[in-house]
């Protein structure tokens, strides 16, 4: 039979088109496969900057839904409406309730000392430094690290800058008068104030004015000017502190169970990493633009007095936070990896900010000059 070479090279690519369709039909099926996820929060409902507004739980929800034109939708559940405010952690790890949980990681300190540096460290380092470590310095990988025996992905997804040291009932005029008082206090500060004399107490966001109202707590810290007015804890006390030692550059996260993670297409991932990244920047100029003119309401309106803390006890605080971080280094070597890390990158980052942003705003201090 003679050979018929355009009939033959007709039938291959026949052939070959429908070879390419089977093929890659599992991948298209794949990207086009949507996902109904659920995410619990530490967060009261309505609570503006974590649970509601730019760069919220709720923002981040709904930019993954426009990102992914609606392959992952994502329902909410603010603290108590699913799961008690502080289950998410152990709910994500799981994966059997929901696939993710919005949160801080200070606040897993009972299953990873680690887990509270990628938060915010006490004299650590502000939100430019604190970034810079988390995506060009190593920071992420190792919170992946430390997070990866509990079956979770994180993702920094805010950032309130640095915060007041907190509202007080009575002023503290020394050392003496700060031991010994109930202060709310989460984290690695909390650890440091049991460790001079006060008495931390963890307590989530809708606990805090009741128990500072009745005088459960003499104490409460919470984030900053704006939110805290949200909160009403000017009308439970009238001191407020600043100094920001506590917490210099508080980043909230998203932790998603890694299977869940792992389940989705890279370009759904991609959308998780980018709606995050997006969140961790909308968030924090969102209470730039509004921190000032509401510490000015509180202080000129609402007879609040802003005040520093004593240096005799911002000097024990220091010298508490340095012997404890020493002491879990010395424990355990995946802490000593951590914050060896973090502090070789603050000093090197530190020479660079003292010579451009401190330069700049001392100049501009020492001028006493505004230009209106």
């Amino acid at each position: 039979m003679a050979f018929n070479r355009r009939k033959f090279l007709k039938l291959g690519g026949a052939a070959a088109a429908t070879t390419a369709g089977t093929i890659g039909a599992p991948a298209i099926l794949k990207a086009q496969e949507t996902f109904n996820w659920r995410m619990t929060t530490t967060w009261p409902a309505g609570l503006p900057y974590y649970q509601t507004g730019p760069g919220s739980a709720t923002d981040f929800a709904r930019r993954v839904e426009e990102m992914s034109q609606g392959r992952i939708r994502i329902r909410v559940y603010a603290a108590g409406e699913l799961i008690p405010a502080f289950d998410g952690f152990d709910a994500a790890s799981s994966g059997r309730q929901v696939q993710l949980n919005h949160g801080c990681s200070y606040y897993w300190a009972g299953q990873s000392f680690a887990a509270q540096y990628f938060t915010t460290v006490p004299f650590g380092m502000t939100f430019q430094g604190f970034n810079a470590w988390l995506y060009h310095g190593g920071g992420n990988e190792l919170w992946e690290e430390v997070y990866e025996p509990f079956n979770l992905k994180p993702f920094a997804v805010g950032c309130s800058g640095v915060q007041p040291m907190g509202w007080f009932r009575d002023p503290v005029e020394s050392m003496d008068d700060f031991r010994g008082l109930n202060i709310r206090m989460p984290g690695l500060a909390g650890d440091v104030y049991n460790a001079v004399g006060a008495n931390a107490r963890l307590l989530p966001g809708g606990e805090i004015f009741p128990a500072l109202e009745r005088g459960a707590i003499d104490a409460a810290e919470w984030v900053g000017p704006y939110l805290d007015r949200e909160l009403g804890l000017h009308n439970a006390a009238s001191y407020y502190y600043s100094s920001g030692w506590h917490e210099p550059s508080t980043t909230s996260e998203i932790i998603i169970n890694k299977d869940a993670w792992n389940s989705l297409p890279e370009d759904l991932q991609a959308v998780i990493s980018n709606a995050a990244a997006a969140c961790n920047v909308i968030s924090h100029t969102w209470l730039e633009a509004r921190n000032g003119e509401a510490l000015d309401d509180l202080v000129n309106n609402h007879g609040v007095q802003f005040r520093q803390m004593p240096d005799d006890v911002i000097n024990a605080l220091f010298e508490a936070t340095r012997d404890i971080l020493t002491t879990e280094a010395d424990r355990d070597p995946l802490v000593k990896k951590v914050n060896d890390a973090f502090w070789d990158f603050k000093i090197k980052h530190d020479r660079w900010q003292q010579d451009s942003e401190t330069i700049f705003q001392t100049s501009l201090r020492d001028m006493g000059q505004n230009m209106i």
